[in-house]
């Protein structure tokens, strides 16, 4: 895949976001033949959008889910302005691009991680944690989900299926909390549709936020004070339908709800 292709691509993936449209498939002279060479044209749509990067989405942090989305690695994507919000949120889901909604523990960071050569440890990334927060990620793709929707460089290119966050209060004194059992329950108007624990889907949120520095660093990107990391769901992927209200319920870390109208 050539520089003009790539520009092309990222043109194209700029203008769909722009336009809140979606398109079935990609022209194969556009696809990107590496996860390296789709990362870039992430890259060049944000330069092409202008876009804040207010927070990243990870996804795929372990195995069972990396199959379900058709990767060996975990993945990213970014999360641009205005698209951090707080609970409770409605959103049209007309305007939406194959919305997802996933419950997901947020992070905000209170430092910047600055690109540099040795890794980052688990310790650093707890610390340079402001706040961790109950939440919902609103997914979208700006591929069409059917018989034409294109291998996976093409989603990571577009950011990963990165929309928007929804998020809770923070959670008080989380560092001496049991993040990682607390059970999530999510509701679909009123009836429960899946439960998890970050246990189960993640070790625990700051593993992926470790791996999300990490990788990053590698790519020479930083990430900053500010921004928001949705760290991966614990509750798999629904697809809502119009006049849906989904809850999801952290116990004593609160409730986070999105309404899709």
């Amino acid at each position: 895949m050539d520089k003009t292709s790539q520009i092309e691509l990222a043109r194209l993936l700029a203008a769909l976001r722009k336009e809140g449209r979606q398109q079935s498939g990609l022209d194969a002279q556009l696809m990107p033949p590496s996860k390296d060479i789709a990362y870039q044209v992430a890259q060049m749509v944000e330069d092409e959008l202008g876009w804040d990067v207010v927070g990243w989405k990870i996804a795929a942090i372990k195995k069972e889910m990396q199959k379900a989305l058709r990767t060996d690695t975990p993945i990213y994507g970014r999360v641009f302005a205005p698209m951090v919000k707080t609970s409770p949120q409605r959103v049209i889901h007309a305007d939406l691009c194959s919305p997802i909604p996933e419950v997901e523990y947020q992070a905000r960071l209170g430092i910047d991680l600055t690109p540099r050569d040795a890794p980052f440890s688990l310790e650093e990334v707890t610390d340079a944690v402001e706040s961790l927060h109950p939440g919902i990620e609103l997914a979208e793709c700006r591929f069409t989900h059917d018989k034409n929707f294109p291998p996976l460089t093409a989603i990571l290119a577009d950011g990963a299926g990165a929309g928007a966050i929804v998020h809770g209060p923070a959670i008080e004194n989380w560092r001496e909390m049991d993040i990682a059992n607390q059970k999530v329950d999510l509701y679909c108007n009123g009836e429960l549709r899946a439960h998890g624990t970050a246990a189960e889907a993640l070790d625990h949120p700051i593993v992926p936020l470790t791996w999300l520095a990490n990788e990053l660093s590698r790519n020479n990107i930083g990430m900053k004070a500010g921004q928001m990391i949705s760290t991966g769901t614990l509750t798999g992927m629904l697809r809502p339908k119009p006049g849906e209200t989904y809850v999801a319920d952290f116990g004593p870390f609160g409730k986070v709800s999105a309404t899709y109208g």
